[in-house]
Protein backbone atom coordinates (compact mmCIF):
# COMPACT_ATOMS: atom_id res chain seq x y z
CA UNK A 1 0.00 0.00 0.00
CA UNK A 2 1.25 3.48 -0.92
CA UNK A 3 0.24 6.93 0.28
CA UNK A 4 0.00 9.88 -2.09
CA UNK A 5 -0.03 13.39 -0.66
CA UNK A 6 -1.08 16.43 -2.69
CA UNK A 7 -0.17 19.65 -0.87
CA UNK A 8 -2.39 22.06 -2.77
CA UNK A 9 -3.00 25.78 -2.45
CA UNK A 10 -6.18 25.51 -0.39
CA UNK A 11 -5.99 21.99 1.08
CA UNK A 12 -3.93 18.86 1.45
CA UNK A 13 -5.30 15.60 0.13
CA UNK A 14 -4.05 12.14 1.06
CA UNK A 15 -4.95 8.89 -0.67
CA UNK A 16 -4.01 5.28 0.01
CA UNK A 17 -3.53 3.13 -3.10
CA UNK A 18 -2.81 -0.56 -3.58
CA UNK A 19 -0.62 -1.99 -6.33
CA UNK A 20 -3.66 -2.32 -8.63
CA UNK A 21 -4.45 1.38 -8.32
CA UNK A 22 -7.52 0.86 -6.14
CA UNK A 23 -8.18 3.77 -3.79
CA UNK A 24 -8.37 2.31 -0.29
CA UNK A 25 -9.11 5.57 1.48
CA UNK A 26 -8.62 9.31 1.37
CA UNK A 27 -8.59 12.31 3.66
CA UNK A 28 -8.60 16.08 3.13
CA UNK A 29 -7.77 19.05 5.33
CA UNK A 30 -8.12 22.74 4.45
CA UNK A 31 -5.91 25.65 5.49
CA UNK A 32 -6.14 29.39 4.96
CA UNK A 33 -4.46 31.70 2.44
CA UNK A 34 -3.60 35.21 3.62
CA UNK A 35 -3.67 38.30 1.42
CA UNK A 36 -2.03 41.01 3.56
CA UNK A 37 -1.75 43.47 0.64
CA UNK A 38 -2.75 43.76 -2.99
CA UNK A 39 -0.76 41.19 -5.03
CA UNK A 40 0.42 39.39 -1.87
CA UNK A 41 -0.46 35.74 -1.16
CA UNK A 42 0.99 33.87 1.83
CA UNK A 43 0.52 30.76 3.93
CA UNK A 44 1.90 29.47 7.19
CA UNK A 45 4.01 26.32 6.60
CA UNK A 46 3.05 25.06 10.07
CA UNK A 47 -0.57 25.03 8.84
CA UNK A 48 0.48 22.67 6.03
CA UNK A 49 2.19 20.32 8.47
CA UNK A 50 -0.65 20.34 10.99
CA UNK A 51 -3.17 19.63 8.25
CA UNK A 52 -1.02 16.89 6.71
CA UNK A 53 -0.49 15.16 10.04
CA UNK A 54 -4.19 15.35 10.92
CA UNK A 55 -5.17 13.97 7.53
CA UNK A 56 -2.60 11.19 7.85
CA UNK A 57 -3.93 10.19 11.25
CA UNK A 58 -7.48 10.12 9.91
CA UNK A 59 -6.51 8.13 6.83
CA UNK A 60 -4.50 5.55 8.77
CA UNK A 61 -7.46 5.20 11.13
CA UNK A 62 -9.81 4.55 8.21
CA UNK A 63 -7.69 1.84 6.61
CA UNK A 64 -8.78 -1.75 7.06
CA UNK A 65 -6.42 -3.53 9.43
CA UNK A 66 -6.28 -6.35 6.91
CA UNK A 67 -4.68 -4.03 4.37
CA UNK A 68 -1.04 -4.46 3.48
CA UNK A 69 1.37 -2.28 5.39
CA UNK A 70 2.15 1.23 4.14
CA UNK A 71 5.32 0.87 2.11
CA UNK A 72 5.93 4.45 0.99
CA UNK A 73 4.75 8.04 0.80
CA UNK A 74 5.11 10.29 -2.24
CA UNK A 75 4.31 13.98 -2.29
CA UNK A 76 3.02 16.38 -4.88
CA UNK A 77 3.14 20.04 -3.96
CA UNK A 78 2.15 23.52 -5.04
CA UNK A 79 5.18 24.89 -6.84
CA UNK A 80 7.41 27.98 -6.45
CA UNK A 81 6.49 28.86 -2.84
CA UNK A 82 9.32 30.21 -0.70
CA UNK A 83 9.80 28.57 2.70
CA UNK A 84 12.74 29.82 4.78
CA UNK A 85 14.02 28.47 8.10
CA UNK A 86 16.63 29.69 10.57
CA UNK A 87 19.47 27.60 11.99
CA UNK A 88 17.08 26.17 14.63
CA UNK A 89 14.58 25.14 11.92
CA UNK A 90 12.08 27.82 12.88
CA UNK A 91 10.01 29.26 10.02
CA UNK A 92 11.21 32.84 9.56
CA UNK A 93 8.16 34.28 7.82
CA UNK A 94 4.97 33.15 6.07
CA UNK A 95 5.63 31.40 2.77
CA UNK A 96 5.28 33.49 -0.39
CA UNK A 97 3.05 31.48 -2.75
CA UNK A 98 3.12 30.75 -6.47
CA UNK A 99 0.28 33.25 -7.05
CA UNK A 100 2.03 36.06 -5.15
CA UNK A 101 2.68 38.93 -7.58
CA UNK A 102 4.79 41.32 -5.51
CA UNK A 103 8.15 40.62 -7.16
CA UNK A 104 8.03 42.35 -10.53
CA UNK A 105 10.88 44.71 -9.57
CA UNK A 106 12.99 41.75 -8.52
CA UNK A 107 12.23 39.96 -11.80
CA UNK A 108 13.41 43.03 -13.65
CA UNK A 109 16.54 43.19 -11.49
CA UNK A 110 17.43 39.57 -12.23
CA UNK A 111 16.75 39.99 -15.95
CA UNK A 112 18.73 43.22 -16.16
CA UNK A 113 21.69 41.62 -14.41
CA UNK A 114 21.95 38.50 -16.57
CA UNK A 115 20.15 39.52 -19.75
CA UNK A 116 17.28 37.46 -21.13
CA UNK A 117 19.45 35.17 -23.23
CA UNK A 118 21.99 34.34 -20.53
CA UNK A 119 19.25 33.77 -17.95
CA UNK A 120 17.57 31.37 -20.37
CA UNK A 121 20.90 29.60 -20.92
CA UNK A 122 21.48 29.32 -17.17
CA UNK A 123 17.99 28.23 -16.09
CA UNK A 124 16.03 27.47 -19.31
CA UNK A 125 13.41 30.01 -18.21
CA UNK A 126 12.69 33.68 -17.70
CA UNK A 127 12.20 35.53 -14.41
CA UNK A 128 8.52 35.49 -13.48
CA UNK A 129 6.76 36.85 -10.40
CA UNK A 130 5.57 33.38 -9.43
CA UNK A 131 9.05 31.84 -9.32
CA UNK A 132 11.11 31.38 -6.16
CA UNK A 133 14.32 33.26 -6.98
CA UNK A 134 12.58 36.66 -7.24
CA UNK A 135 10.93 35.93 -3.89
CA UNK A 136 14.35 35.33 -2.30
CA UNK A 137 15.57 38.62 -3.76
CA UNK A 138 12.43 40.38 -2.46
CA UNK A 139 13.20 39.19 1.08
CA UNK A 140 16.80 40.33 0.65
CA UNK A 141 15.69 43.77 -0.57
CA UNK A 142 12.78 44.33 1.79
CA UNK A 143 13.41 42.22 4.90
CA UNK A 144 17.21 42.12 5.29
CA UNK A 145 17.00 41.22 8.97
CA UNK A 146 15.10 38.05 8.01
CA UNK A 147 17.28 37.34 4.98
CA UNK A 148 20.41 37.35 7.16
CA UNK A 149 18.92 34.62 9.37
CA UNK A 150 18.16 32.19 6.54
CA UNK A 151 19.70 28.76 7.04
CA UNK A 152 17.45 26.66 4.79
CA UNK A 153 15.46 27.49 1.65
CA UNK A 154 12.85 25.01 0.47
CA UNK A 155 9.62 24.51 -1.43
CA UNK A 156 6.24 23.73 0.19
CA UNK A 157 6.23 19.95 -0.26
CA UNK A 158 9.88 19.79 0.79
CA UNK A 159 8.95 21.30 4.14
CA UNK A 160 6.55 18.38 4.64
CA UNK A 161 9.22 15.88 3.58
CA UNK A 162 11.63 17.53 6.01
CA UNK A 163 9.11 17.14 8.83
CA UNK A 164 8.48 13.52 7.81
CA UNK A 165 12.10 12.40 7.51
CA UNK A 166 14.39 15.05 8.94
CA UNK A 167 16.25 15.05 5.60
CA UNK A 168 16.70 18.29 3.64
CA UNK A 169 15.76 17.39 0.08
CA UNK A 170 13.94 18.44 -3.07
CA UNK A 171 13.34 16.96 -6.49
CA UNK A 172 14.40 18.26 -9.87
CA UNK A 173 10.88 18.79 -11.26
CA UNK A 174 9.77 21.09 -8.43
CA UNK A 175 13.17 22.77 -8.16
CA UNK A 176 13.06 23.57 -11.89
CA UNK A 177 10.43 26.19 -11.07
CA UNK A 178 12.66 28.05 -8.62
CA UNK A 179 14.79 29.77 -11.31
CA UNK A 180 17.79 28.41 -9.41
CA UNK A 181 18.39 25.23 -11.42
CA UNK A 182 20.41 24.49 -14.53
CA UNK A 183 17.53 22.44 -15.94
CA UNK A 184 19.47 20.86 -18.80
CA UNK A 185 22.11 19.46 -16.44
CA UNK A 186 19.76 18.92 -13.45
CA UNK A 187 21.90 20.83 -10.93
CA UNK A 188 21.88 24.16 -9.07
CA UNK A 189 23.02 27.18 -11.09
CA UNK A 190 25.95 28.64 -9.17
CA UNK A 191 25.85 31.97 -11.05
CA UNK A 192 22.26 32.60 -10.01
CA UNK A 193 22.96 31.58 -6.41
CA UNK A 194 25.91 33.97 -6.26
CA UNK A 195 23.81 36.87 -7.54
CA UNK A 196 21.18 36.22 -4.85
CA UNK A 197 23.87 36.02 -2.12
CA UNK A 198 22.95 32.46 -1.19
CA UNK A 199 24.99 29.26 -1.33
CA UNK A 200 24.28 25.64 -2.09
CA UNK A 201 24.44 24.72 1.61
CA UNK A 202 21.23 26.72 2.09
CA UNK A 203 19.46 24.62 -0.55
CA UNK A 204 18.21 21.03 -0.36
CA UNK A 205 19.98 18.10 -1.98
CA UNK A 206 18.57 17.46 -5.47
CA UNK A 207 16.96 14.08 -6.20
CA UNK A 208 15.00 12.52 -9.03
CA UNK A 209 11.31 12.45 -8.14
CA UNK A 210 11.04 8.69 -7.61
CA UNK A 211 14.19 8.41 -5.47
CA UNK A 212 13.93 7.74 -1.76
CA UNK A 213 14.94 10.65 0.49
CA UNK A 214 14.65 8.68 3.71
CA UNK A 215 12.08 7.06 5.96
CA UNK A 216 9.39 8.42 8.28
CA UNK A 217 10.82 9.45 11.64
CA UNK A 218 10.28 7.10 14.58
CA UNK A 219 8.35 9.62 16.67
CA UNK A 220 5.82 10.12 13.89
CA UNK A 221 5.45 6.38 13.35
CA UNK A 222 4.80 5.97 17.09
CA UNK A 223 2.18 8.73 16.91
CA UNK A 224 0.46 6.93 14.02
CA UNK A 225 0.88 3.49 15.64
CA UNK A 226 2.91 2.20 12.68
CA UNK A 227 5.77 -0.25 13.17
CA UNK A 228 7.37 -0.79 9.77
CA UNK A 229 9.72 1.61 8.01
CA UNK A 230 7.98 3.81 5.44
CA UNK A 231 10.04 5.06 2.51
CA UNK A 232 9.49 8.68 1.49
CA UNK A 233 10.00 9.60 -2.16
CA UNK A 234 11.39 12.97 -3.20
CA UNK A 235 8.06 13.65 -4.92
CA UNK A 236 7.33 16.26 -7.56
CA UNK A 237 5.83 19.63 -8.27
CA UNK A 238 2.07 19.45 -8.67
CA UNK A 239 2.12 19.71 -12.46
CA UNK A 240 4.72 16.98 -12.98
CA UNK A 241 3.00 14.81 -10.36
CA UNK A 242 -0.36 15.49 -11.99
CA UNK A 243 1.07 14.41 -15.35
CA UNK A 244 2.31 11.18 -13.75
CA UNK A 245 -1.12 10.74 -12.16
CA UNK A 246 -2.78 10.74 -15.59
CA UNK A 247 -0.02 8.80 -17.33
CA UNK A 248 1.57 11.63 -19.35
CA UNK A 249 5.10 10.27 -19.16
CA UNK A 250 5.95 9.38 -22.76
CA UNK A 251 7.12 11.65 -25.56
CA UNK A 252 4.14 12.78 -27.65
CA UNK A 253 1.73 12.85 -24.72
CA UNK A 254 0.20 16.14 -23.63
CA UNK A 255 -2.05 16.99 -20.70
CA UNK A 256 -4.40 19.88 -20.12
CA UNK A 257 -5.16 20.73 -16.49
CA UNK A 258 -8.39 22.64 -15.89
CA UNK A 259 -7.92 23.54 -12.25
CA UNK A 260 -7.57 26.87 -10.45
CA UNK A 261 -4.83 27.57 -12.96
CA UNK A 262 -4.69 26.11 -16.45
CA UNK A 263 -1.71 24.11 -17.66
CA UNK A 264 -0.68 22.65 -21.00
CA UNK A 265 2.03 20.09 -20.28
CA UNK A 266 4.06 18.17 -22.88
CA UNK A 267 6.33 15.26 -21.96
CA UNK A 268 9.47 14.70 -24.02
CA UNK A 269 12.65 12.66 -23.76
CA UNK A 270 15.26 15.31 -24.51
CA UNK A 271 15.86 18.78 -23.14
CA UNK A 272 14.19 21.51 -25.21
CA UNK A 273 13.88 25.24 -24.61
CA UNK A 274 11.95 28.03 -26.32
CA UNK A 275 14.30 30.78 -27.48
CA UNK A 276 12.02 33.41 -25.96
CA UNK A 277 11.23 31.28 -22.87
CA UNK A 278 7.50 31.70 -23.48
CA UNK A 279 6.82 28.26 -22.03
CA UNK A 280 8.58 26.72 -19.03
CA UNK A 281 11.27 24.11 -19.66
CA UNK A 282 11.47 21.86 -16.61
CA UNK A 283 12.69 18.44 -15.56
CA UNK A 284 9.93 15.83 -15.54
CA UNK A 285 9.25 13.45 -12.66
CA UNK A 286 10.44 10.41 -14.64
CA UNK A 287 14.09 11.41 -15.17
CA UNK A 288 13.19 13.16 -18.44
CA UNK A 289 11.92 16.64 -19.36
CA UNK A 290 8.73 18.55 -20.03
CA UNK A 291 7.57 21.87 -21.46
CA UNK A 292 4.69 23.67 -19.84
CA UNK A 293 2.54 26.72 -20.42
CA UNK A 294 0.60 28.10 -17.45
CA UNK A 295 -2.34 30.49 -17.35
CA UNK A 296 -3.09 31.78 -13.88
CA UNK A 297 -6.90 31.65 -14.08
CA UNK A 298 -8.71 28.71 -15.65
CA UNK A 299 -11.52 26.94 -13.81
CA UNK A 300 -11.26 29.77 -11.27
CA UNK A 301 -12.82 32.03 -13.94
CA UNK A 302 -15.95 29.89 -13.91
CA UNK A 303 -15.82 29.70 -10.11
CA UNK A 304 -15.70 33.51 -9.94
CA UNK A 305 -18.59 33.78 -12.41
CA UNK A 306 -20.76 31.43 -10.36
CA UNK A 307 -19.83 32.33 -6.80
CA UNK A 308 -19.30 36.08 -7.07
CA UNK A 309 -21.47 37.22 -9.97
CA UNK A 310 -24.28 34.65 -10.16
CA UNK A 311 -24.69 33.63 -6.54
CA UNK A 312 -28.27 32.44 -7.04
CA UNK A 313 -27.36 30.01 -9.83
CA UNK A 314 -25.48 26.70 -9.70
CA UNK A 315 -22.60 25.52 -11.86
CA UNK A 316 -24.89 22.95 -13.49
CA UNK A 317 -27.58 25.53 -14.26
CA UNK A 318 -25.14 27.94 -15.89
CA UNK A 319 -23.40 25.22 -17.89
CA UNK A 320 -26.76 23.90 -19.11
CA UNK A 321 -27.65 27.40 -20.32
CA UNK A 322 -24.32 27.64 -22.14
CA UNK A 323 -24.94 24.44 -24.11
CA UNK A 324 -27.75 26.25 -25.94
CA UNK A 325 -25.35 28.95 -27.24
CA UNK A 326 -23.64 28.51 -30.59
CA UNK A 327 -19.81 28.28 -30.70
CA UNK A 328 -18.28 31.76 -30.73
CA UNK A 329 -20.86 33.12 -28.24
CA UNK A 330 -22.36 35.44 -30.87
CA UNK A 331 -19.18 37.49 -31.18
CA UNK A 332 -18.45 37.76 -27.45
CA UNK A 333 -14.86 37.13 -26.31
CA UNK A 334 -13.63 36.76 -22.72
CA UNK A 335 -10.04 37.46 -21.66
CA UNK A 336 -9.30 35.25 -18.62
CA UNK A 337 -6.66 37.40 -16.93
CA UNK A 338 -8.39 37.74 -13.55
CA UNK A 339 -5.13 37.62 -11.53
CA UNK A 340 -2.69 38.71 -14.22
CA UNK A 341 -1.16 36.20 -16.59
CA UNK A 342 1.93 34.05 -17.09
CA UNK A 343 1.92 32.23 -20.47
CA UNK A 344 2.43 33.66 -23.00
CA UNK A 345 2.14 37.10 -21.35
CA UNK A 346 4.08 37.35 -18.07
CA UNK A 347 2.09 40.38 -16.94
CA UNK A 348 0.75 40.87 -13.40
CA UNK A 349 -1.22 43.90 -14.65
CA UNK A 350 -3.27 42.00 -17.25
CA UNK A 351 -7.00 42.20 -16.55
CA UNK A 352 -10.00 40.03 -17.33
CA UNK A 353 -12.70 41.47 -19.56
CA UNK A 354 -15.52 40.77 -21.98
CA UNK A 355 -15.00 42.15 -25.49
CA UNK A 356 -17.84 42.57 -27.98
CA UNK A 357 -20.67 42.80 -25.48
CA UNK A 358 -24.00 43.92 -26.95
CA UNK A 359 -27.59 44.23 -25.74
CA UNK A 360 -28.38 40.90 -27.43
CA UNK A 361 -26.02 38.94 -25.19
CA UNK A 362 -27.38 36.94 -22.28
CA UNK A 363 -25.89 35.31 -19.23
CA UNK A 364 -25.64 32.08 -21.23
CA UNK A 365 -23.49 33.81 -23.86
CA UNK A 366 -21.21 35.15 -21.14
CA UNK A 367 -20.86 31.74 -19.49
CA UNK A 368 -19.93 30.10 -22.77
CA UNK A 369 -17.52 32.95 -23.59
CA UNK A 370 -15.73 32.24 -20.30
CA UNK A 371 -15.29 28.57 -21.19
CA UNK A 372 -14.07 29.55 -24.65
CA UNK A 373 -11.77 32.30 -23.37
CA UNK A 374 -9.99 29.93 -20.99
CA UNK A 375 -9.66 27.40 -23.82
CA UNK A 376 -8.21 30.06 -26.14
CA UNK A 377 -5.72 30.95 -23.41
CA UNK A 378 -4.66 27.31 -23.22
CA UNK A 379 -4.35 27.21 -26.99
CA UNK A 380 -1.76 30.01 -26.74
CA UNK A 381 0.52 27.48 -25.04
CA UNK A 382 -0.38 24.76 -27.51
CA UNK A 383 0.65 26.96 -30.44
CA UNK A 384 4.06 27.61 -28.87
CA UNK A 385 4.60 23.87 -28.41
CA UNK A 386 3.67 23.35 -32.05
CA UNK A 387 6.22 26.00 -33.05
CA UNK A 388 8.83 24.11 -31.05
CA UNK A 389 7.84 20.94 -32.94
CA UNK A 390 7.07 19.13 -29.70
CA UNK A 391 5.34 15.89 -30.80
CA UNK A 392 1.65 15.76 -29.89
CA UNK A 393 0.09 12.32 -30.34
CA UNK A 394 -2.42 12.24 -27.49
CA UNK A 395 -4.08 14.82 -25.23
CA UNK A 396 -5.46 13.97 -21.79
CA UNK A 397 -7.55 16.49 -19.85
CA UNK A 398 -8.13 16.50 -16.10
CA UNK A 399 -9.06 18.78 -13.20
CA UNK A 400 -12.35 20.17 -11.94
CA UNK A 401 -13.24 21.83 -15.24
CA UNK A 402 -12.74 18.56 -17.12
CA UNK A 403 -15.88 17.15 -15.48
CA UNK A 404 -17.91 19.28 -17.90
CA UNK A 405 -18.72 17.52 -21.18
CA UNK A 406 -19.36 20.95 -22.72
CA UNK A 407 -15.95 22.26 -21.73
CA UNK A 408 -14.21 19.14 -23.04
CA UNK A 409 -16.00 19.59 -26.37
CA UNK A 410 -15.00 23.26 -26.54
CA UNK A 411 -11.38 22.29 -25.85
CA UNK A 412 -11.45 19.58 -28.52
CA UNK A 413 -12.83 22.08 -31.05
CA UNK A 414 -10.41 24.89 -30.17
CA UNK A 415 -7.37 22.57 -30.05
CA UNK A 416 -8.58 20.50 -33.02
CA UNK A 417 -7.51 17.43 -31.05
CA UNK A 418 -9.25 14.51 -29.39
CA UNK A 419 -9.68 15.11 -25.65
CA UNK A 420 -9.20 11.94 -23.61
CA UNK A 421 -10.23 11.37 -20.02
CA UNK A 422 -8.98 8.48 -17.92
CA UNK A 423 -10.12 6.02 -15.26
CA UNK A 424 -9.07 8.15 -12.30
CA UNK A 425 -9.48 11.74 -11.15
CA UNK A 426 -6.88 11.61 -8.39
CA UNK A 427 -4.27 13.52 -10.43
CA UNK A 428 -1.32 14.80 -8.37
CA UNK A 429 -2.15 12.66 -5.32
CA UNK A 430 -2.03 9.50 -7.45
CA UNK A 431 1.14 10.79 -9.10
CA UNK A 432 2.71 11.10 -5.67
CA UNK A 433 1.63 7.57 -4.77
CA UNK A 434 3.14 6.23 -8.03
CA UNK A 435 6.44 7.98 -7.29
CA UNK A 436 6.39 6.43 -3.83
CA UNK A 437 5.68 3.02 -5.33
CA UNK A 438 8.76 3.30 -7.57
CA UNK A 439 10.88 4.57 -4.66
CA UNK A 440 9.91 1.46 -2.70
CA UNK A 441 10.86 -0.91 -5.55
CA UNK A 442 13.75 0.16 -7.75
CA UNK A 443 12.93 -2.59 -10.27
CA UNK A 444 9.86 -0.60 -11.32
CA UNK A 445 9.73 2.50 -13.51
CA UNK A 446 7.28 5.38 -13.52
CA UNK A 447 6.26 4.45 -17.08
CA UNK A 448 5.59 0.82 -16.15
CA UNK A 449 3.41 1.69 -13.16
CA UNK A 450 1.47 4.33 -15.11
CA UNK A 451 0.88 1.86 -17.95
CA UNK A 452 -0.55 -0.67 -15.51
CA UNK A 453 -2.80 1.68 -13.56
CA UNK A 454 -4.03 4.35 -15.97
CA UNK A 455 -6.38 3.78 -18.91
CA UNK A 456 -8.32 6.06 -21.29
CA UNK A 457 -12.07 5.76 -20.68
CA UNK A 458 -13.63 8.50 -22.83
CA UNK A 459 -12.71 10.48 -25.94
CA UNK A 460 -14.32 13.70 -27.21
CA UNK A 461 -13.60 14.37 -30.87
CA UNK A 462 -13.50 17.82 -32.49
CA UNK A 463 -16.45 18.90 -34.67
CA UNK A 464 -15.19 20.18 -38.01
CA UNK A 465 -17.49 23.20 -38.39
CA UNK A 466 -16.75 24.28 -34.83
CA UNK A 467 -13.01 24.01 -35.48
CA UNK A 468 -13.34 26.37 -38.46
CA UNK A 469 -15.31 28.95 -36.48
CA UNK A 470 -13.01 28.82 -33.49
CA UNK A 471 -9.93 29.27 -35.67
CA UNK A 472 -11.38 32.60 -36.81
CA UNK A 473 -12.29 33.71 -33.27
CA UNK A 474 -8.88 32.64 -31.93
CA UNK A 475 -7.11 35.02 -34.32
CA UNK A 476 -9.16 37.88 -32.81
CA UNK A 477 -8.59 36.64 -29.24
CA UNK A 478 -4.83 36.39 -29.82
CA UNK A 479 -4.63 40.05 -30.90
CA UNK A 480 -6.57 41.49 -27.97
CA UNK A 481 -3.88 41.38 -25.27
CA UNK A 482 -1.47 43.46 -27.37
CA UNK A 483 -4.22 45.94 -28.13
CA UNK A 484 -5.22 46.32 -24.47
CA UNK A 485 -1.85 46.04 -22.71
CA UNK A 486 -1.43 49.82 -22.43
CA UNK A 487 -4.88 50.17 -20.90
CA UNK A 488 -4.14 47.37 -18.43
CA UNK A 489 -0.98 49.16 -17.29
CA UNK A 490 -2.86 52.44 -16.80
CA UNK A 491 -5.64 50.71 -14.87
CA UNK A 492 -3.08 49.17 -12.52
CA UNK A 493 -2.01 52.68 -11.47
CA UNK A 494 -5.50 53.73 -10.39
Amino acid sequence: MFLGVDLGTSSVKLIAVNENGDILGESVRDYPIYYPKLNYAEQNPEDWWSATKEAMKELVGKLDTSCDKIESIGLSGQMHGLVILDEDDNVLRPALLWCDQRTQKECDEITDHFGKDKLRDLTANKALTGFTAPKILWVKNNEPEIFNKISKIMLPKDYINYKLTGNFSTDVSDASGMLLVDVKNRKWSNEVLEFLSINEDMLPKLYESSQSVGTVKKELKDELDIENDIIVAAGAGDQAAGAVGIGVVESGMLSVALGTSGVVFAAHDKFAVDEDARVHSFCHANNKYHSMGVMLSAASCLKWWVEEVNKNASFDELLEEATKVEPGSNGLVFLPYLVGERTPYPDPNARGCFIGLTITHTRAHMTRAILEGVSFGLRDSLEILRELKVPIKEVRVYGGGAKSQLWRQILADIFDCNMNTINTNQGPALGGAILGCVAADESKSVEQVCGKLIKVTNTVEPIAQNVDKYNKVYKIYHELYGTLKGAFNKLSQI
